[in-house]
């Protein structure tokens, strides 16, 4: 199930990107999401009578709906829009206001806005080909076209720039240029299709991240795997059901697939029925079944599993789950020893039957995407049986040693042992297979597996060895250059893509280099449901302040450029939505407009209530709905600070900002943000505090993630990344208002006021 929690340290902290990556989660009866628009969709609060001024009665609504949201109780005062109505619409339910490129439904004879919420769940979960779209890409493409419009208006992050990539080679290393990288498609992927002419047949490839050594399953026991060691497991695992494909979707593996069914059940469930072929086997020659490709599931779903790594894998979206999940072994007195959506047929045939909660998905192959894994590493001596009601493990794999679960050792000697016995011990499904690991420089090495069939496209290694190895950015061009290396992925920025591409033009051949559009972009990322950033108006008035196009020149050298949404140009869903005619405001810089945009938003007034007339803005905000720390809200050094007037507050229009030193990106917002000539003719001012990643995440999340975080919120503002390491986009669950859900999986700390159905209004 696709959840993001903060308390598992998000992916947010790998390589300074949130990676948005699809999952499996659908929403089964709890969302909304809010934080700004237009009066007409919302219903409203009653509003006292010193508000009725026009400018006052505009700002009113909206994001002061979302404010009434607090001690308000979840499915009893209000509830998301789509949980209310949501899995009974149609794309062809739909009207466009073709002004703004806003979506609305009626419901209960009235005109509903759909806000972020709803429409990132409509996208994934509501593709019946309905109306003049004939196909579930149409529909979808719609539906994202939707969302996307709506995040430019709310504007929940400010993308700042999106970079060209370049990976420099060495020219011995042959049919790069052929079988290119992309976003989704990195070395480790693509290296199955390139040849060596070197005398052993190798390529050392350097990565900035230290390899753990942690190879079999790199992210047991963390939330952030190093890169390298990521990559490894992928070179070392293969022979899924279903494969990421080199545009990043998702297809059958045919290598490994001898037939494949689908079938919705009664009950609304739905049912996959994968049969492998019969000649698989692992390194080793060891014949790989249809029960290999449960050990991992039937083994991670399990509390065994969970007490050895610390961690939960979810599994809900399988039938079974929960009751599977609370089974402790054969004194259980509550859950299911077994997991009755995942069958073993027969030695080359299994299914997974998904809950009616989860169906239908836009993305449903991934919930048939299966790996097999050798049975000791993670099972013991345990078995997976079938009796004809669902698989379930023998008894001796919840054997205890005391309060222990013996298994439990099995399985954290497996992931962590990083001995070269440990790598030897059990052998591998991939095209290559661990050789060596050496800690003191963090170097590994790889070598191919002789067994290995192939991958989705049936190609299989010809390269014999991989090395990789750490590198560091300011040398590795001169290691490259000595031999030390074959390959440098992710070269970017002005200096670093200059030299690397003056080094390939002028080495006569020895080098080259291909490059593509980064997925993603660095961005001005906010807390949106604290102080001035919790309102669109200011989060839209930055982005007018600020002149994107040159700041993303200044920091790619020239090359990249910048988006106007969570998307990458690339993306087929991009494609099909301009063509059916979203267009974006891309916020042309404009102190007007930013004067514009935060007066009709309330920001009219003085610390003591009174008119505005100059330097820094105040908005009023009810005393009745103002939270605690936004009555608190002060800049960094206490100059400007919230006031109460009457019972009611006035909030300065200053942005605290939070950024990570040793950055040129935050080097360079000193000047295109904070010193930005037009902030201060808008009546805004920017505080800034810089410091280390880790604990500007715990400024981020407003909690002690990492041990940071002082119990009081300050900052705002903060930049970062975003990359789409998946061609798979799926946002549902991140826009929730929903409390029980919220601080875990919000992904912007974003309410949607269009998202909220008052049950009691």
């Amino acid at each position: 199930m696709k959840k993001w929690n903060k308390a598992l340290a998000s992916a947010l902290a790998l390589t300074m990107a949130a990676s948005m990556m699809a999952g499996c989660g659908n929403k089964t009866g709890q969302q909304p999401v809010a934080v700004d628009g237009t009066a007409e969709e919302q219903t409203v609060t009653e509003q006292p009578a010193e508000t009725e001024t026009p400018a006052e009665a505009e700002y009113w609504f909206g994001e002061f709906d979302v404010m009434a949201l607090e001690g308000k109780e979840y499915g009893t005062d209000y509830e998301s829009l789509y949980d209310h109505v949501g899995k009974d619409i149609t794309i062809a339910d739909v009207t466009e206001d073709p002004d703004t490129g806003f979506a609305y439904i009626t419901v209960d004879g009235e005109q509903k806005l759909l806000g972020l919420d709803f429409l990132s769940f409509a996208m994934v979960y509501n593709n019946t080909p309905a109306g003049e779209y004939e196909t579930e890409d149409e529909v979808y493409a719609a539906w994202w076209k939707y969302y996307i419009t709506r995040w430019n208006a709310l504007l929940p992050e400010i993308p700042l720039y999106s970079n060209e990539y370049y990976d420099l080679y060495n020219a011995q290393i042959g049919q790069v240029k052929e079988n290119p990288t992309n976003p989704y498609w990195q070395p480790c992927y693509a290296l199955i299709d390139w040849t060596s002419s070197k005398d052993d047949a190798s390529i050392i490839i350097g990565n900035t991240t230290e390899a753990s050594g942690q190879f079999r399953y790199a992210t047991y026991g963390k939330s952030n795997p190093g890169a390298s060691d990521h990559d490894i497991e992928i070179l070392t695992s293969g022979y899924e059901t279903v494969a990421m494909n080199k545009e990043g979707g998702y297809e059958w593996n045919d290598t490994v697939v001898e037939s494949h069914e689908d079938v919705v059940n009664e009950d609304g469930t739905k049912t996959f029925t994968i049969t492998i072929k019969n000649d698989l086997t692992y390194s080793d020659g060891t014949p790989i079944t249809a029960k290999d490709y449960l050990v991992f599931p039937m083994a991670f779903y399990s509390p065994v599993a969970t007490q050895a790594s610390g961690r939960q894998v979810n599994g809900q979206t399988v039938v079974g789950f929960d009751d599977y999940n609370a089974y402790t072994g054969p004194d259980s007195t509550e859950g299911s020893k077994v997991l009755s959506g995942l069958r073993l047929i027969d030695d080359y045939t299994f299914s997974v039957t998904i809950s009616a909660d989860y169906i239908p998905y836009f993305y449903d192959i991934t919930y048939a995407a299966f790996s097999p894994a050798y049975p000791a590493m993670w099972l013991g001596e345990a078995d997976i049986l079938d009796d004809g009601e669902g698989c379930y493990l023998t008894d001796n794999f919840y054997e205890k040693d005391g309060e222990n679960y013996k298994t439990a050792a099995i399985i954290n000697a497996t992931a962590t042992d990083t001995s070269e016995a440990a790598y030897a011990k059990y052998p591998y499904s991939g095209p290559y297979m661990v050789k060596s690991y050496d800690a003191t420089d963090s170097s590994a090495v790889l070598v191919k597996n002789p067994n290995f069939k192939g991958n989705y496209e049936g190609s299989v290694p010809q390269i014999e060895k991989v090395i990789y190895k750490k590198i560091v950015s300011a040398t590795q061009l001169e290691d490259f250059k000595a031999g030390g290396l074959d390959l440098i992925s992710g070269i970017t920025g002005g200096a670093a893509t200059d030299e690397a591409l003056a080094l390939a033009d002028g080495s006569n051949g020895a080098y080259d280099y291909i490059h593509y559009s980064r997925a993603g972009y660095g961005k001005l990322g906010f807390r949106a449901d604290y102080g001035p950033a919790q309102f669109s108006e200011v989060r839209q008035a930055i982005a007018y302040c600020m002149n994107r196009g040159q700041f993303a020149k200044d920091f790619t050298g020239g090359y990249g450029g910048v988006v106007d949404g969570p998307y990458y140009t690339g993306s087929w869903m991009y494609q099909e939505a301009v063509k059916q005619g979203m267009v974006l405001d891309a916020y042309a810089t404009s102190a007007d407009s930013a004067i514009k945009v935060l007066e009709d938003g309330g920001w009219v007034y003085a610390a003591d209530g009174s008119e505005y007339t100059d330097g820094i803005r105040y908005k009023k905000i009810p005393g009745d709905i103002i939270t605690e720390d936004d009555k608190n809200y002060q800049s960094v050094d206490g100059t400007y600070k919230t006031t109460e007037v009457n019972g009611d507050y006035y909030m300065p229009l200053v942005i605290n900002w939070y950024g990570t030193v040793d950055n040129e990106f935050t080097d360079l917002l000193q000047t295109g943000f904070k010193e930005n000539e037009n902030i201060r003719t808008a009546g805004m001012a920017v505080y800034n505090t810089t410091g280390d990643f880790s604990p500007m995440l715990d400024e981020l999340y407003q909690a002690s993630v990492y041990g940071y975080y002082s119990g009081s919120p300050m900052y705002c503002a903060f930049n970062f990344a975003t990359s789409f390491n998946s061609a798979v986009y799926d946002y549902s669950y991140n826009l929730t208002i929903d409390p029980s859900m919220y601080e875990d999986y919000s992904q912007f700390y974003l309410k949607d006021f269009a998202d909220i159905y008052w049950i009691n209004k």
